[in-house]
């Protein structure tokens, strides 16, 4: 009988579905933008974007827009939708592409544990290589003003600050909530602006801002950290949905101000 529980028990954890985001998708489905899926050749893999326009009359600056640990989910995908609303072009590589059940990406995923473990063991060297890839294709759109910027959240907010040490032609770097490279050296290499959105009751990742802010100093580069009181990590996901909490309400309001208005610098 215990060893029926015990089976019965690991099966409900291994079956756990991604958090429902239905909120994220009906917004999406509302959306009028022209959104559309692009494959891209990253070495000799496929790389699946999804890629959202902005009505707009004239050229448009592209952001390069990486998931959090969770994958390109429907909120990822909304949060393109709700970019390319204030006017940007935004491509959003899946970096799972291929990397799911039967060669899928994101969404062919069924548990969450498994898309953060996978999210989490890919290599560095891949996703710099994806990334540069979906930054080269930006950068192309005949639509597009040649100016690309990359943005990114959680896990992804991280690869934002490291993908900005690679690739010295984005104009700006956005990071969410996302850990600085590990090497204070790499940050010599940045030749663009980071800008930090961080929580306040999010030490795991606020405390390690000080010592980039200093590394960032040191090397004469911009780094300009904020940092939210009261909320929480993943604020600008958590801050968007129904039941949000006040404090990431707030600073997910107030971060995406701040976001919207450096864009408009560049």
């Amino acid at each position: 009988m215990k060893q029926t529980l015990f089976v019965l028990s690991m099966l409900l954890l291994t079956s756990v579905a991604l958090p429902a985001q239905d909120w994220a998708r009906a917004k999406l489905e509302k959306s009028t933008r022209h959104q559309e899926w692009v494959k891209l050749k990253s070495g000799s893999r496929d790389l699946q974007c999804f890629v959202v326009y902005p009505e707009v009359k004239d050229k448009a600056t592209t952001i390069v827009m990486i998931h959090e640990i969770f994958g390109l989910s429907d909120w990822a995908r909304e949060m393109a939708d709700e970019l390319a609303a204030e006017g940007y072009i935004v491509v959003a590589p899946d970096l799972l592409s291929g990397a799911g059940p039967n060669g899928g990406g994101s969404d062919s995923f069924t548990n969450q544990g498994a898309v953060t473990k996978a999210v989490s063991m890919l290599p560095a060297e891949q996703v710099t290589a994806d990334l540069n890839a979906a930054a080269d294709y930006a950068a192309k759109i005949p639509s597009a003003n040649g100016k690309v910027v990359v943005a990114g959240f959680c896990w992804g907010g991280g690869q934002s600050f490291r993908f900005a040490t690679d690739n010295l032609d984005v104009k700006a770097a956005f990071v969410f909530y996302g850990t600085p490279p590990q090497k204070p050296d790499d940050m010599a290499k940045i030749k663009c602006p980071v800008y930090g959105f961080y929580g306040g009751n999010d030490a795991r990742v606020t405390v390690t801002v000080p010592k980039a802010a200093e590394a960032m100093r040191a090397a004469g580069k911009t780094y300009e950290p904020v940092i939210y009181d009261g909320a929480g990590h993943g604020f600008m996901r958590a801050g968007e949905a129904p039941d949000a909490p006040d404090a990431n309400k707030k600073a997910r309001d107030a971060a995406f101000q701040r976001w919207m208005d450096l864009m408009k610098k560049i």
